[in-house]
């Protein structure tokens, strides 16, 4: 499964240490999910795409 997390946050400047913040979640959880290591949960999925104000498919491609 292959994502966008990475691009999302440069358009919005931010660090993975503040996107796993903002989510609740831990670092390592959005470093593992922006190399494809780990697939989220759909709770997760779904707080990226509404962090990113946009819906999980333009996140997530499997």
């Amino acid at each position: 499964m292959t994502n966008t997390i990475k691009v999302e946050r440069a358009k919005m400047n931010i660090t993975q240490k503040d996107l796993a913040e903002k989510i609740k979640v831990s670092k390592q959880t959005i470093h593992s999910i922006e190399t494809a290591r780990f697939v989220p949960s759909v709770e997760i999925a779904l707080k990226l795409a509404h962090f990113f104000n946009t819906n999980v498919e333009s996140i997530f491609e499997l």
